[in-house]
Formats: structure tokens, C-alpha cells, sequence
């Protein structure tokens, strides 16, 4: 991962149209004021007059044409910004998924990432949902797939974050006048994703993401001057497997921990002698979302798997263990000697570690036939 050396401020919003593109190119205008050298890298207006007005005689880095499957399209070009070299770069909608073929990167908050490190500052735009740690959440919440997502890692490396907030009514409002979207899709919007609560919903969870990172620099402020109060904290882990919706557990963990200000350790426990070649890439995925949501993977070898979480988790002075609920059926449990979920509860408590047991979203019965002979050397089966 690359240290960035550019000044890094996100806009963060519930939803759109709450006015974050607004409010980014309100603050390029006012560093422009004072001599700063500003440029607009992307900005989407979607048609909205009042943004249109906003970009004015700001200078726009020109964008770069790409042809996708016969349709010509166009994407900000990361290239042309590296080269103009301004002071400060103007970039919305930080979790845009790139044209392929369009740059060196799928992601534009990976374009963000290599402009930082050439030492421009950035301004970005970014909606609560599309955050890793969250967006499986919003999903439930809302039934709207969240398709582009940006590592919580990559938001929690803003030098500065600031919440445009609006309320639920305002924002029915501003969708009712055509402000948001064009006036085809504001019934359904309406209807959906931009109901009341689900907009109380994800204003609250903006909030309290943003109230999290203040108490973090708030602790690190006191750490520095009082290192002898502050030497204990709580300490997560989640012990995963390749069954399926192990990845919504890693998100709640990751959520848990963020709240608890703790760090997270995700643990993979396989027996000595297991060989499974199907499950890697499902593995594989997981050590990735273990990236993303800012946690650290360990892979653990040992026939009991019970008894190698216990064992990671007196080692590493873990206070917490989250664990998916077991689908084993009660007559499995009975003679195969009791669930793994129970063990782990019988290993935990006299170490005096505290268990959370999640339920597993139920996968497809074909789905669940396979994870079941993928996990059967694993803990959760």
C-alpha cells in the first residue's frame, strides 16, 4: 500500500443528494479564492443546474474517451492529472467502478490512491453504503445490491472527513422536485431504496461512522500524552471458514471491532492433513475482505478446531470471539460429540473470553450440500 503524501478530505453522505458534490466544489472554489491551484479530475453533475453552476470557471482535466461494447463512453483520465500536476484535484464519486480498459486500475479510489502519492491533495465524494464493512448491511436493510464498494481502509486514510447531512424529508423533498433523479425514476425511488426509513436508516449509520473515527482521533490525542491509562483495549477475532456467508460475519465483526475500537484478527482453521483445491478461491476472496475491512489474516493448523481458536485466542490476548452459528442438524451434533460453536463456548469461557454466535445467512441447498463437505474440517460447520 502506498503512503499517501497528498492532503486526502472526503465529503461523506447518507444518499445521494444530499449535496456532497455541491459542498466539494463549494471548497474548490473557496481554495481557488486563496491561490491554490484547483482542477476538477471528475465530477458528475447528473444534470443538476445548481452543480453545473458550481464547476463555472473552474479548470476540468479533460476526459478520456473509451469505447465499451460499441458504446462510447468517457472516464477520468488519470494520466492527464499526474501530468497537469495541480495543487488540488477535485474527484467525485470515489467508489466509480472504471471502464475496463479505460486506465491501469478497476477502481477509481485506486486512481485516488496513485494521486495522492504524486503529492496533490484530493477532494472526493463518497455514499455511507459503498463502504466494505457496511455495504452487506445496507443490502439487508434496503434489498438494493451495493455493486461498487471501497475498502474501509481507503476512507479511514482521509486526512479529514466531513458529513453533508440531510434529512429524510428534505431529500423526499429535493427527489419529489427532480433535484436527484429525472422525474421517470422518482416513483420508484420513492417507493425503494428512498423510503423514510431507510434514509433514517443509513443517516444514522453515516453518523455513527463518523462519530467512530472523531472518538479514534480523540483516543489517539490522549494515548500520546497519557500512554498508561490507555494500555488496554478490547481485542476481536472472528474465526471464518469457506462456507458460504462467512464474508456477511467478517463484515459484522469488522463492525463490532470498529465500534469497540479494537483491533480484528480473522482466523482460518484447517486440520493438518486437509486438502480441499475447490474451497481456495473462496478463501482466497476472504483473505482479500480481510484486506479491505482493515483486519489481519492467520491461517492455523490443528485437527480440533475448537481447541486452535482457544489457543489463538489466549495467545493473542483476544477479548471477543465472533463465530457463525453451526448448521449441523441436533442429531449430527449428538454423535459427532456437539457442535463446534458449543465447544468453542466451553474452550472460551474459562479464559474468560466473551462468544458472539452470528446466524449464517441460509444458502441454496445445493449450496449448502457443498459447503458442508467444503467446512467438514472446520469450525462453523
Amino acid at each position: 500500500m502506498v503512503e499517501a503524501a497528498g492532503h486526502f478530505r472526503i465529503y461523506l453522505g447518507a444518499a445521494a443528494g444530499v449535496g456532497k458534490t455541491y459542498a466539494m466544489l463549494n471548497e474548490g472554489r473557496r481554495r481557488k479564492e486563496r491561490g491554490a491551484d484547483v482542477v476538477i479530475g471528475f465530477v458528475e453533475t447528473h444534470g443538476r443546474q445548481h452543480t453545473k453552476d458550481m464547476i463555472n470557471d473552474l479548470e476540468v482535466v479533460p476526459r478520456k474517451a473509451v469505447e465499451y461494447r460499441g458504446s462510447p463512453l468517457e472516464e477520468m483520465d488519470l494520466a492527464a492529472i499526474l501530468r497537469r500536476h495541480p495543487k488540488v484535484a477535485l474527484i467525485d464519486e470515489l467508489a466509480h467502478t472504471n471502464v475496463p480498459g479505460s486506465g491501469p486500475h478497476e477502481k477509481r479510489w485506486q486512481d485516488v490512491m496513485d494521486i495522492l502519492a504524486a503529492g496533490i491533495d484530493v477532494i472526493t465524494t463518497v455514499n455511507i453504503q459503498h463502504l466494505e464493512s457496511i455495504a452487506d448491511e445496507v443490502e439487508h436493510m434496503t434489498g438494493a445490491k451495493v455493486r461498487e464498494r471501497v475498502p474501509d481502509w481507503v476512507v479511514r486514510k482521509a486526512n479529514q472527513i466531513e458529513l453533508v447531512d440531510s434529512s429524510p424529508e428534505q431529500l423526499r423533498r429535493r427527489m419529489l422536485h427532480g433535484n436527484i433523479y429525472p422525474q421517470q425514476k422518482v416513483a420508484q425511488a420513492l417507493t425503494h431504496f428512498f423510503r423514510t426509513d431507510n434514509l433514517t436508516a443509513l443517516r444514522e449509520l453515516a453518523l455513527r461512522f463518523l462519530a467512530d473515527e472523531t472518538d479514534e482521533e480523540l483516543l489517539d490525542h490522549l494515548r500520546q500524552r497519557q500512554s498508561g491509562i490507555w494500555e488496554t483495549c478490547e481485542r476481536l477475532m472472528v474465526a471464518v471458514t469457506g462456507a458460504p456467508g462467512t464474508d456477511t460475519l467478517m463484515r459484522r465483526a469488522a463492525r463490532m471491532a470498529a465500534r469497540l475500537k479494537g483491533p480484528l484478527d480473522v482466523v482460518h482453521v484447517t486440520a493438518t492433513d486437509a486438502t480441499n483445491p475447490g474451497e481456495k478461491k473462496g478463501i482466497l476472496a476472504l483473505k482479500k475482505l480481510a484486506g479491505d475491512i482493515g483486519a489481519r489474516w492467520h491461517d492455523i493448523k490443528d485437527d480440533d478446531p475448537a481447541r486452535g481458536i482457544a489457543d489463538f485466542a489466549r495467545k493473542n490476548q483476544i477479548t471477543q470471539i465472533v463465530i457463525g452459528s453451526s448448521r449441523r442438524s441436533r442429531w449430527q451434533q449428538i454423535t459427532g460429540g456437539g457442535s463446534n460453536v458449543t465447544r468453542v463456548l466451553r474452550e472460551a469461557a474459562p479464559l474468560g473470553i466473551d462468544v458472539h454466535v452470528i446466524a449464517l445467512d441460509k444458502p441454496p441447498k445445493s449450496a449448502l450440500a457443498a459447503a458442508r463437505r467444503a467446512a467438514a474440517a472446520e469450525v462453523g460447520e
